[in-house]
């Protein structure tokens, strides 16, 4: 099953629902970030998120980003996705070691710690909005339940799981969000939130070989589920020489003569892929005359 998520309504257009498999795009940055278990769970749950979020984007250029900022040893973990189902991110700390939770799942609550979730919404206007709110357990998707509530307003329940094999690979990935939209009733809500309780973790869900399209036909069982559209989703990341060019040049005029003198080559590493770029003393020379010696700023 390729990844994908799935988006809908339900009861009259008073229920939003996403539900997405996230696998592959998990076992990717998995293999790219060299990740251990517990930060595989934890930036593979925040990946799902973004990737769920992206699909609420309008605008081509659009860009959601997620940032976990706690004070246990993950550090901070990031992820970024647009309207396009491209997600991106990586974790500070990828290699945290910790031992299982006594329920035997690994445990990202301790290795994220106490902190504060961001939600920045890029969507080319002059400022972004930017959200967020404390850490309610560094499980991620309570924690993104709490950001919806404090911060939108908005009635959430979100469900991200990262399931591992024995030679921890990624076995399963993937999640759902359910959004109450205002004037559903009571009625509904309390009976929604029975559907969601009732049913095994979103892992067992995907182990049980359960598409987006099934999830959202279980969870919404009783509400009328329509409008449901698919998308592909993948681990993408944009970057280039070109911007890597960007981040030299950024640099300035006399850092930027600083390296062409005391360094052959120079590399230039790209936190969400971790692709490393070089650059030979010419190269920066080239780059510098373009960009300092004729028309260039200083």
């Amino acid at each position: 099953m390729s990844d994908s998520i799935v988006r809908g309504l339900a009861a009259g257009g008073q229920i939003r629902a996403f539900a997405a498999v996230t696998t592959a795009l998990t076992e990717e940055a998995r293999q790219k970030h060299n990740t251990s278990p517990v930060m595989t769970a934890a930036l593979g749950r925040l990946l799902t998120a973004a990737a769920i979020l992206g699909t609420q984007l309008k605008g081509t250029d659009d860009k959601l980003t997620l940032k976990i900022k706690g004070d246990g040893p993950a550090e901070s973990l990031y992820a970024v996705a647009d309207a396009h189902g491209h997600v991106k991110g990586f974790a500070a700390n990828p290699q945290v070691i910790l031992h299982a939770r006594a329920d035997g799942k690994l445990d990202v609550g301790g290795a994220i710690g106490k902190g504060e979730l961001t939600v920045i919404r890029d969507l080319g206007l002059k400022e972004p909005y930017i959200g967020t709110c404390e850490l309610v357990s560094g499980e991620i998707a309570e924690d993104l339940t709490a950001y919806f509530a404090i911060s939108e307003q908005t009635p959430t329940s979100v469900s991200l799981g990262v399931l591992m094999n024995r030679n921890n690979t990624v076995a399963h990935a993937g999640g759902f969000l359910l959004q109450l939209m205002p004037g559903v009733s009571a009625e509904d809500a309390a009976r929604l939130e029975e559907r969601i309780l009732a049913q095994p973790p979103i892992t067992a869900m995907l182990g049980q070989g359960r598409t987006p399209e099934d999830i959202l036909q279980i969870l919404l069982d009783g509400f009328e589920p329509e409008a449901l559209e698919r998308s592909e989703v993948s681990f993408f990341c944009d970057c280039s020489r070109e911007k890597m060019e960007d981040v030299l040049i950024s640099l300035g005029r006399h850092e930027l003569l600083d390296l062409m003198v005391s360094q052959e080559t120079v590399e230039v590493h790209c936190d969400f892929c971790n692709r490393y770029y070089r650059f030979s003393r010419q190269e920066m020379k080239d780059l510098f005359k373009r960009h300092f010696r004729t028309g260039g700023s200083a």
